[in-house]
């Protein structure tokens, strides 16, 4: 079975948010990201592979002193809907007694979110922040969780772009597009 091509699908999306706003988003969340971090140190904590182009960027708008690490799990592997739990790679950075901002592109349901945010309180962080380019606001996501800091919100569609993907291709792309 032949995966779906980004090209057929940039057809019919339609651009959420372009550069220039994801951009400034990232600047102002850089800036309060600072200011609640002021005078701390953390550890900046990627979830890969979406939060890269996010993370990337996002860290270079912080004023605060960061150690950087990442985090490899995921419920999708190419698929649109969620499954178990896969840990592909677990930081190496001890997380005892540690703030943690954990960064990654969206907040959907939360599953992702919530279960590395559990692992690091489970290896003793003192504190972990959420840092999201986008959230999806609708009544599924996992009681309890919220991001800290927020991009952007995204409808309610399927999102790509911007470090999500189209079935695995489209994370490069300039802008969030949806279907």
């Amino acid at each position: 079975m032949s995966r779906p091509r980004l090209s057929e699908a940039m057809r019919s999306a339609e651009l959420i948010h372009d550069q220039t706003i994801l951009a400034s988003a990232i600047a102002r969340m850089g800036t309060e990201i600072g200011a609640v971090l002021a005078g701390k140190s953390a550890v900046f904590l990627t979830i890969m592979q979406g939060g890269l182009v996010f993370a990337g960027q996002l860290a270079t708008a912080i004023d605060a002193d960061l150690e950087f690490d990442y985090v490899h799990a995921t419920r999708f592997r190419g698929t649109t809907e969620g499954g178990e739990l896969q840990w592909l790679r677990r930081p190496d950075t001890p997380l005892a007694g540690r703030l943690v901002l954990l960064v990654d592109d969206i907040l959907d349901e939360g599953y992702t979110l919530k279960a590395i945010r559990d692992w690091c309180f489970a290896e003793a962080a003192s504190q972990v922040l959420l840092a999201v380019l986008c959230e999806k606001r609708h009544g599924r996501s996992v009681p309890g969780l919220s991001a800290d800091f927020v991009g952007v919100e995204v409808p309610d569609r399927y999102v790509f772009g911007y470090g999500m993907d189209f079935h695995e291709q489209g994370r490069n792309l300039p802008g969030i597009y949806a279907l």
